[in-house]
C-alpha cells in the first residue's frame, strides 16, 4: 500500500488532534519542551529515558504484548503476535526427570496442558493491548508490518545481562556469532543437515529445522530422555546453564546438534527458536490479559465502617494534640545531619504510647501539615510552629481534614525510617531522604481500588496488592537494606518487616492501608463513606484498568485535594463523638471521662491529674504531685474543689478533697528564691528536719538565719531536690511573691510545610495540551510546507533558502499585497532558529506584522533577523 506509514513520525502525522493529546497526556515529559513538529516529537518519543519510562507505567498484559514483539521477527503481522501469545501447537513430548549436576539450571516447574478459555481471553484482550502500545508510540505500522520501537525493542529483548520475564534467550543467529565456520559446520552435520559454504548460510538452515515444526519433532524424538530432561530444565527460563569441561554425553547430544550452543567458557544458552518450539510457541507461560479480580470480598455494614473509622479519627485527632502538647515548651534537638535522633524517637513513642514506627508516621503527618518544625536557631530544636495554634481552634472535623489532606499528596513516607540508605545510613524520621515520588499516585490509587468496592466491602490486603502489582509490573527496584540497630524495621505503621526483596510499590501500597486505618480513612479495612469523598477531587482524572491503563493519572492540585478533604471532613463531622463537659469522680482517687472532654476542660484536669489510661473511656488519677502541680500555676485549694464540683457528674469524693487540702496546707511554706538559691520558711522546725536529712546532702544546704537556709546549687535545681524528698515548695520572685508556673508555650517562626517531590514532570491540563498540538500541527506544516522554486539556494536540505535584505522585504511587501503565507527561517534573540510559516499584515519600520500559524497568533517580527523567505504553494496553507 502506498499509503503505509514507514516511520514512526509518518504514523504520528496522521493522527487526529485527539490522538495526539493523548500520547502526550500519557507520556508527559514529551512536552518539556514542547515539540517544533512530528518529527521531533517521534525522535523524543524514541529515546531511551523516554521509552523508559512509559514502559515502566505499562500493565502486565500490556507489557507481556510488549514484551513478545521484542522477541517477534520485526516487523511482526497480527497473527504471529497472537501465536506468541496464545500458542501454535503442543509441546515437544519429554520426561520431567532431573538435570544432570553440571547443568546449573535452576529447576522450573513444568507446563500444563493449553488452557482454551484462557486463549479466549488473550486473543480479546490482545487488540486492546496492541492499541494501547500502538496509542503510547510504543508500537507503529499497519496489523500486518506491526513494529516495536527500536529502543523498547533493546530494552525489552533478551540479553544475558538483563533476562526478559518470558524466559527466552537469544536467537540462534545472536548465540552463534562467535562460533568458528568449521564448528557450524559440525554441528548442521550433526543435525542431519547438509553442509553449506559459510557461516551465515549455516545459520540459516538450522534456523529453518528449529521452526520447522515436523522436523524439529523428529529430530528430538532421536534425543536421549536425559537431554530432553535438560531442555525441560531450560524452558521456561533462565534459559542460561553450566557444564564442566567435559560435559556428559546427554549434554554433548545437545551441544553437537546446535539445541545449546556455548555462552561462554562453561556456559550453555537454549535457543530462541528451540524454547519457543518446547513451548508450542508460547512467549510467556503465565499470560495475564485481565486483572486479578478483587477478591474474596467481605461485606460489612457501611455504618458500622463509618463508626470505626470516625472513632480512629478522633484518636488520630488526640494523638496529634498530644504530640503538640508533649513538645510544648520545645521539642528534642535536631541531629547534625538533620531528623529525630533514635532515643528521641523511643521517647516520643513512649509519650504517645505506641510504637517507634508508628510515632514516626504521627511526626511525619504533623511535619507534612505544617504543624512542627525545626526552630532554625544555633541549637536547633524541633517545636510547634504558630500554625498549630491555629489548628488546635479548628473544629475536629475540620482538623481532620487538614490532616488527611496534607497525608494524600505527600511524598515523605515514614515507612522508610529506621531502613538503611546505600551508604549503610539509618533513615530518621524528620530527615532528609524520605521522599518517594511514586508514594502519592500509588496512595490514591489503593484507596481508589477499595473504592470501587460497594460500600463497607473489604478485601484482604494481599488481593490489593495482587492488583496494583498487574497494573504497574515494572517498578522501582527493591529496597530491602535491614534497619539499623535500634532504628524501628523499617515497615509500616505498627506492621510487621516487610518480606525480602519486596518492591517500592508494594511497600508503598501497605502503608498506605496501614496508615489509611490510622486515620480513619478506612475502618475494618473498608473505605469509610468520607474517605470515598475524599478520592473525588476536582481534576482528578478516572484511572483505567483495561490494558495499557497504567498511563499516568491526572492528578489533584493542591487545591483541589483541600476541597476534597473539606467535604469529606463535613461528612466526618456527624460521626466524631460530641466533647462532654464533666467527668466522673471515683472514690479511689480517679476521675472518668466517659468521651472526649471540651478542650478547656482537658487541658485543666490534665494539669490537676495524670492519664492513667485512654481508650473510650479516659482514666485521670489524681496525686500529690498532680495536685501541687495544679497549685504552682496559681489556683488555691478552693477553686480545685469548686473546679472539680463544677464538672463532675458525682460528688467530689472526701479521699480526693483531703488530698487536695493537704496538699495545699504544705504548698508554699517552703519558699525557694535565688542568691546561689535560699531556702526560706516560717516554721524554724522544718527547716531543721529538711538540714537533718541524708536526702539533702547533695543541695549542700546551710542555715543562715532560724527561717532561712542557703543552698549552692541553681532554685530551679533546689526545688526538684526538695520535691523529691517530698516536700512542696514554692518558688518567688525577689519581693517575696510566689512565682506562679506558668511557662510560656515555645513556638518555632513561620515555617511552611514540605513540599511534595513529584514524580516526573506533572500531568498537563487541557489547555496546554490542546495548545502543543496546535504548535505541533503548525511547526509540522511549516516543515513540510510546499515552497515555489526560488533562484537562492538553501545552506542544507529542507532549510528555508539565504535571502538578501532586499529580496525579504520585497517578497514581504508583495505577500501583504497578495495576503499569501510566506515559509521564513527566523532566530530569535537568544540565537535560536527556527522555521515559521506566516501571512504578513503590514510591514513598516524594520518590522513584520504578521499572523504567525506556527504559533496561532499575531507577531510581529524585526526584519533584520528574518535569515530567509520563500513563498508557498498556492494551496499549502
Amino acid at each position: 500500500m502506498t499509503d503505509t506509514p514507514r516511520t514512526l513520525a509518518e504514523e504520528l502525522r496522521t493522527r487526529t488532534d485527539d490522538g495526539l493529546v493523548d500520547l502526550l497526556r500519557t507520556r508527559p515529559d514529551l512536552l518539556n519542551p514542547v515539540p517544533g513538529d512530528v518529527t521531533q516529537l517521534a525522535t523524543r518519543a524514541g529515546t531511551r529515558a523516554s521509552v523508559a519510562r512509559a514502559v515502566e507505567r505499562l500493565d502486565r498484559f500490556a507489557l507481556q504484548t510488549a514484551e513478545a514483539l521484542a522477541v517477534a521477527p520485526d516487523p511482526c503481522p497480527y497473527p504471529t503476535l497472537a501465536s506468541l501469545m496464545t500458542g501454535a501447537g503442543t509441546p515437544a513430548p519429554g520426561t520431567s526427570g532431573g538435570a544432570p549436576k553440571d547443568t546449573g539450571a535452576p529447576d522450573a516447574p513444568q507446563g500444563g496442558p493449553d488452557d482454551p478459555s484462557l486463549d479466549a481471553a488473550v486473543l480479546a484482550a490482545l487488540p486492546g493491548a496492541v492499541a494501547a502500545l500502538r496509542a503510547q508510540a510504543l508500537v507503529w505500522g499497519p496489523d500486518d508490518r506491526l513494529r516495536l520501537v527500536r529502543t523498547a525493542r533493546e530494552l525489552l529483548a533478551p540479553s544475558a545481562a538483563h533476562p526478559s520475564p518470558t524466559g527466552l534467550g537469544p536467537t540462534l543467529a545472536e548465540a552463534a556469532a562467535g562460533m568458528s565456520p568449521g564448528r557450524l559446520q559440525e554441528v548442521i552435520a550433526a543435525a542431519g543437515l547438509p553442509p553449506t559454504h559459510d557461516p551465515v548460510t549455516a545459520v540459516a538452515a538450522l534456523t529453518s529445522l528449529f521452526t520447522d515444526g515436523e522436523r524439529m519433532a523428529a529430530l528430538l524424538d532421536e534425543a536421549p530422555a536425559e537431554s530432553v530432561a535438560v531442555l525441560d530444565r531450560l524452558l521456561w527460563g533462565p534459559p542460561y546453564g553450566s557444564v564442566t569441561e567435559r560435559p556428559a554425553p546427554h549434554l554433548r547430544w545437545l551441544l553437537d546438534r546446535g539445541l545449546l550452543l556455548p555462552a561462554g567458557a562453561r556456559n550453555v544458552v537454549l535457543p530462541r527458536e528451540v524454547a519457543l518450539h518446547l513451548r508450542a510457541g508460547r512467549a510467556h507461560r503465565d499470560p495475564a490479559p485481565v486483572p486479578p479480580a478483587l477478591a474474596p470480598v467481605t461485606a460489612r455494614d457501611p455504618q458500622a465502617v463509618d463508626a470505626a473509622a470516625a472513632g480512629q479519627a478522633f484518636t488520630a485527632l488526640a494523638t496529634v494534640e498530644e504530640l503538640l502538647k508533649e513538645w510544648d515548651l520545645g521539642g528534642p534537638a535536631v541531629l547534625r545531619a538533620g531528623g529525630l535522633s533514635v532515643r528521641d524517637l523511643k521517647r516520643t513513642a513512649a509519650a504517645l504510647d505506641t510504637t517507634e514506627q508508628t510515632a514516626a508516621f504521627w511526626l511525619e503527618l504533623a511535619h507534612g501539615a505544617g504543624l512542627i518544625a525545626s526552630d532554625g536557631e544555633a541549637d536547633e530544636r524541633y517545636a510547634p510552629t504558630p500554625a498549630a495554634e491555629e489548628w488546635r481552634q479548628l473544629p475536629d472535623a475540620q482538623r481532620w481534614a487538614e490532616l488527611v489532606a496534607a497525608w494524600l499528596d505527600a511524598t515523605r513516607t515514614p515507612g522508610v525510617v529506621g531502613t538503611a540508605d546505600a551508604k549503610g545510613r539509618a533513615a530518621a524520621a524528620l530527615g532528609p531522604h524520605l521522599d518517594r515520588s511514586p508514594a502519592p499516585e500509588v496512595r490514591r490509587r489503593t484507596l481508589t481500588l477499595l473504592a470501587e468496592l460497594p460500600p463497607g466491602s473489604a478485601v484482604p490486603e494481599a488481593a490489593v496488592l495482587d492488583r496494583l502489582h498487574w497494573e504497574r509490573p515494572l517498578r522501582t527496584a527493591p529496597e530491602n537494606a535491614p534497619a539499623a540497630p535500634g532504628a524501628g524495621t523499617g515497615s509500616g505503621p505498627g506492621s510487621a518487616a516487610p518480606p525480602p526483596g519486596e518492591d517500592l510499590r508494594t511497600r508503598l501500597a501497605r502503608w498506605t492501608l496501614a496508615e489509611a486505618e490510622l486515620l480513619g480513612v478506612t475502618g475494618r479495612g473498608a473505605l469509610s463513606a468520607p474517605g470515598r469523598a475524599l478520592l473525588d477531587a476536582p481534576g482528578a482524572g478516572a484511572p483505567g484498568t483495561g490494558p495499557g491503563a497504567g498511563a499516568p493519572r491526572t492528578a489533584p492540585t493542591t487545591a483541589g485535594t483541600r476541597e476534597a478533604a473539606a467535604r469529606a471532613g463535613a461528612l466526618l463531622a456527624p460521626l466524631l463523638p460530641e466533647p462532654l463537659d464533666h467527668v466522673l469522680l471515683q472514690a479511689d482517687l480517679t476521675a472518668v471521662a466517659p468521651g472526649p472532654l471540651r478542650r478547656p476542660l482537658a487541658e485543666t484536669l490534665g494539669v490537676l491529674a495524670d492519664i492513667e489510661s485512654k481508650g473510650g473511656a479516659t482514666v485521670y488519677r489524681f496525686t500529690p504531685t498532680s495536685v501541687r502541680r495544679a497549685l504552682d500555676t496559681g489556683r488555691t485549694a478552693a477553686e480545685l474543689q469548686e473546679f472539680l464540683t463544677a464538672h463532675s457528674r458525682t460528688p467530689v469524693p472526701q479521699p480526693l478533697a483531703y488530698l487536695i487540702d493537704d496538699v495545699a496546707r504544705r504548698h508554699g511554706r517552703l519558699r525557694v528564691g535565688a542568691a546561689g538559691a535560699y531556702v526560706r520558711c516560717d516554721d524554724d522546725a522544718l527547716l531543721a528536719e529538711i538540714l537533718a536529712d541524708r536526702r539533702a546532702a547533695p543541695l549542700r544546704l546551710r542555715r543562715l538565719a532560724p527561717t532561712v537556709l542557703a543552698a549552692q546549687i541553681a532554685p530551679d535545681l533546689l526545688l526538684d531536690g526538695l520535691r523529691a524528698m517530698g516536700y512542696a515548695p514554692a518558688a518567688e520572685s525577689a519581693e517575696g511573691d510566689v512565682v506562679i508556673a506558668r511557662p510560656d508555650a515555645y513556638r518555632t517562626g513561620p515555617r511552611t510545610a514540605p513540599v511534595p517531590v513529584p514524580e516526573g514532570p506533572p500531568v498537563p491540563d487541557p489547555p496546554l495540551l490542546e495548545a502543543a498540538v496546535r504548535a505541533i500541527r503548525a511547526g509540522d506544516l511549516a516543515a513540510t510546507a510546499t515552497r515555489k522554486p526560488v533562484t537562492a539556494t538553501a545552506p542544507s536540505p529542507g532549510a528555508p533558502p539565504r535571502t538578501t535584505s532586499a529580496e525579504t522585504l520585497a517578497t514581504m511587501q508583495a505577500a501583504v499585497l497578495t495576503g499569501a503565507a510566506v515559509w521564513i527561517g527566523y532566530v530569535n534573540a537568544d540565537g535560536a532558529a527556527s522555521q515559521r510559516v506566516i501571512a504578513p499584515v503590514r510591514v513598516e519600520g524594520g518590522f513584520v506584522t504578521a499572523y504567525d500559524h506556527t504559533a496561532d497568533e499575531v507577531r510581529t517580527y524585526p526584519l533584520h533577523r528574518i535569515t530567509g523567505v520563500a513563498d508557498l504553494a498556492d494551496d499549502t496553507v
